[in-house]
C-alpha cells in the first residue's frame, strides 16, 4: 500500500482536529482513504485501528486535565461494547455502507451547527435507560460502519445537556476506544489481519492526535472546539459523498 506523502499529512491533520475534541477521527480517516483510493475492504479495519491510537492519546490528555467523569461514561459503554463487536461481523454492501456513514455524518453536522451558538449550561445526570439504549444503538452502528461512535454521542450529549463540552470530549474519547477495540475483535474473529504497512499511517495519525489532544484539553476555548468539530465533520461528510 504505497500512497503519496500528502496522504500521511491528511491523516496527521485528521488526528489533530478530531483528538482536539475527544474523537478518534474514524470518519475523517474513512473519507481520506476513500479519496486516495484505498481498497474498500481495508477502510473499516484501518479506521478502527487508527481510532484506537488517537482516541487513547486524546483521552489521556482530557483525563489528566480533570474532565473525565465515570458516571457520564459507563451507562453508554455497557451496551455499546458487545453490540460494536456484533456490528463489526454484519456484512454490508458498499452502497449501503456509504449511505449509512453519510447519513450519520450529515445528522452530526446539522446538530453541531445548531448547538454551536449555545452557551455552556448546567448539566444533568445521564438516565440509565437512555444511556443503555443510546450506547447500544451507537455501538451497533459503530461496528457496522467502522467508527468509534463518539461523533454521534458527542452532539447528543451536548443537545441533552448530559455534560459540558470538555467532559463530553473526555467521555467520547474513551467511548471511541472501547468501541473501536470491540469492533476490531469482531473483525479479527472473521479472519482480519492488519497489514504491516499500516505502521506509517498509525504514526501520522498518532502524532496528530498527540498534539490535538494537548491543545484541545489545555489551549482551545469552548467555541473554538465547537467550530473545529463542525468543520471536521462537515469536510468528512462532503468527501465521503463526493468519493
Amino acid at each position: 500500500m504505497d500512497y503519496p506523502f500528502i496522504f500521511l499529512i491528511c491523516l496527521f491533520a485528521v488526528g489533530f482536529v478530531y483528538a482536539s475534541v475527544g474523537h478518534g477521527g474514524a470518519s475523517g480517516y474513512l473519507a481520506t482513504m476513500a479519496l486516495f483510493g484505498v481498497a474498500p475492504m481495508l477502510l473499516k479495519p484501518s479506521a478502527l485501528l487508527l481510532n484506537l491510537f488517537v482516541s487513547t492519546v486524546s483521552f489521556i490528555q482530557f483525563y489528566r486535565a480533570g474532565y473525565f467523569k465515570w458516571e457520564k461514561f459507563w451507562p453508554f459503554a455497557v451496551a455499546s461494547v458487545p453490540l460494536a463487536f456484533l456490528g463489526a461481523k454484519i456484512p454490508l454492501s458498499d452502497t449501503l455502507y456509504r449511505q449509512l456513514l453519510a447519513a450519520c455524518l450529515l445528522l452530526v453536522v446539522v446538530r453541531l451547527v445548531w448547538t454551536i451558538r449555545g452557551q455552556e449550561e448546567e448539566t444533568r445526570s445521564v438516565p440509565l435507560g437512555a444511556g443503555l439504549v443510546t450506547g447500544g444503538v451507537i455501538g451497533l452502528l459503530s461496528g457496522m460502519i467502522g467508527i468509534g461512535g463518539g461523533i454521534i454521542l458527542s452532539p447528543l450529549m451536548l443537545l441533552l445537556r448530559w455534560a459540558r463540552l470538555k467532559e463530553v470530549a473526555a467521555t467520547s474519547a474513551l467511548f471511541i476506544f472501547v468501541n473501536s477495540l470491540s469492533g476490531l475483535f469482531g473483525l479479527l474473529s472473521k479472519g482480519y489481519a492488519p497489514d504491516p504497512s499500516l505502521y506509517s499511517w498509525i504514526a501520522a495519525a498518532f502524532a496528530g492526535g498527540l498534539l490535538g489532544g494537548y491543545f484541545g484539553s489545555h489551549r482551545f476555548a469552548v467555541p473554538t472546539l465547537r467550530y473545529l468539530l463542525a468543520i471536521g465533520v462537515g469536510v468528512a461528510c462532503v468527501k465521503l459523498i463526493l468519493t
